[in-house]
């Protein structure tokens, strides 16, 4: 069984000096390794492939010196457009986009927000949406810009929203 702890801090060692992040490591019980990385400029292909033949050879001398079993798979790549946010950094890589928050609104049930990610700071980030507002002395409301702000724990999810 591979351990998953000892395979974070070789992934954490290899990533040390650059400007990639881990956001995600899974390690099934049948020895199914997914980890995806992410950094601000983009994750390139050739930067996954280093870091597959890297874990290899990590699991490859842990083998030999443990009697390890070898059926194992291993897959690296960046994260999906579609998960939810992990990491702050993919806040930070998505200024200026439209982003798809499920939250809980005013009446505390959960309810999808879309909007243009317009601020992140070390607590809380921010989505600018278009919303229906009541105006006083008006019978109809009217579309206004509503800039809401989330801590990133509350949330359910906030991912990308990808529009075609």
């Amino acid at each position: 069984m591979i351990d998953k702890q000892q395979l974070q801090e070789w992934i954490e060692e290899y990533l040390r000096d650059t400007d990639y992040e881990l956001i995600t490591l899974q390690v099934s019980a049948a020895d199914d390794v997914l980890v995806e990385v992410d950094r601000l400029a983009g994750v390139d292909v050739d930067f996954c492939a280093e870091l597959n033949r890297f874990i290899v050879d990590k699991i490859e001398q842990s083998a030999v010196s443990h009697q390890l079993s070898e059926n194992y798979s291993l897959e690296v790549g960046s994260v999906s457009l579609t998960d939810p946010f992990k990491s702050k950094m993919q806040y930070e890589k998505n200024l200026g986009h439209n982003v798809e928050v499920m939250a809980k609104g005013e009446k505390d049930e959960w309810r999808k927000y879309k909007g243009l990610l317009v601020s992140v700071d070390e607590e809380t980030f921010s989505i600018d949406c278009e919303e229906m507002v009541a105006q006083e002395g008006k019978k109809r409301k009217t579309k206004q810009i509503v800039t809401r702000t989330w801590r990133y724990d509350e949330p359910k999810y906030v991912k990308y929203d990808l529009k075609f």
